[in-house]
């Protein structure tokens, strides 16, 4: 008898938080910047599906048209325009739940070839945006972790891990964070470095480029090869977004690290993985380059798993996705072949 109650709280309990789910997908608005970007247009689609009401505000300043399958959507409103716009930012904010700002120019080269932009969207629309933000709104904020340049104790990073910004882009998101850590109903991703396939490609990021070379020129030439980093699917990131929202009173007012346990691997190491997907795949090391934020660092993912998130998306299944997409990919803006 006491087991079959058991079962039946237990029943009772999923079925509760299925409804309260339920619940919240259909009552809550989300505020998407950026939405048509690398994460945003995975994102946003994944959002939808889930019932959510989604807004988007991007400048599409690449040209990118990512959304265009979801437009049929009737819970999907997309605003042309830029998050440096105070009054637009302020009217788009009002009746919003959720406010996920990915709008940025991400990277430490972008940033240095445009230190003005760097300024204006990274660093002075996102402390503009903290301010309006309401009492009750929540702020699902992704940052880098990028910022602990070399780590600490044997290159290991917790979120405790002292940061170390380097880079325009992670001066920045080290500002960003701690001015939003200062507020309420608010999470800080850390995100390991993304790769996977999206509708508004990069090919600047280090898996994805990596990729791209082995399967187009099938050679590269590594510099700092034993420079360690993590890495998460781009997929994964969407991922952890949604489970936030779901899980938000659990995880609110925390910074968390997100990215693969076991993707804590060096550039030699990355090449090796690539490798086996690409038998004549070749990779030689020398001394021609410097990471403008020196990363090198083992990081600990278990603050977030202890939430219950687990990516689904492994570094090997990643780069076999990569090579299935870039057989789609011709680079050929300055070229004739």
């Amino acid at each position: 008898m006491i087991t079959l109650n058991i079962a039946i709280l237990i029943n009772y309990y999923k079925k509760s938080v299925k409804l309260y789910i339920l619940e919240l997908s259909m009552s809550s608005k989300i505020l998407v910047t950026g939405g048509s970007g690398y994460i945003g247009s995975i994102l946003v689609p994944d959002l939808l599906e889930e019932g959510f009401k989604v807004k988007v505000i991007d400048n599409f300043m690449y040209g990118q048209t990512s959304l265009a399958s979801c437009c049929h959507n009737d819970n999907l409103d997309i605003i042309n325009g830029d998050i440096r716009d105070e009054a637009l930012m302020k009217e788009n904010m009002k009746n919003v739940d959720f406010i996920i700002p990915l709008a940025a120019l991400v990277g430490a080269p972008i940033c240095k070839k445009d230190p003005v932009g760097a300024q204006t969207i990274n660093h002075d629309a996102i402390l503009k945006m903290l301010k309006l933000k309401s009492k009750n709104q929540h702020i699902l904020m992704p940052t880098t972790n990028s910022a602990y340049g070399s780590g600490g104790h044997n290159n290991f990073c917790t979120e405790e891990t002292p940061l170390n910004p380097i880079s325009k882009y992670s001066l920045d998101k080290v500002a960003v964070e701690q001015e939003l850590m200062q507020l309420e109903n608010v999470i800080s991703f850390r995100l390991a470095t993304v790769f996977g396939i999206s509708p508004r490609m990069r090919l600047d990021l280090l898996v994805n480029d990596f990729v791209y070379r082995a399967v187009k020129d099938k050679f590269i030439v590594l510099f700092e090869s034993s420079f360690k980093r993590n890495y998460i699917h781009v997929r994964d990131i969407s991922k952890v977004f949604r489970h936030s929202i779901k899980n938000f009173q659990e995880m609110k007012n925390n910074i968390f690290n997100v990215g693969l346990s076991d993707a804590n691997v060096s550039k030699y190491e990355l090449c090796s993985i690539i490798k086996e997907e690409i038998k004549d795949f070749t990779f030689i090391d020398e001394p021609i380059g410097v990471d403008p934020d020196q990363r090198n660092y083992i990081v600990s993912n278990a603050k977030i798993e202890k939430t219950g998130f687990k990516p689904q998306v492994s570094l090997k299944k990643g780069i076999k996705e990569l090579v299935k997409g870039f057989t789609m990919f011709r680079n050929n803006y300055h070229g004739n072949v």
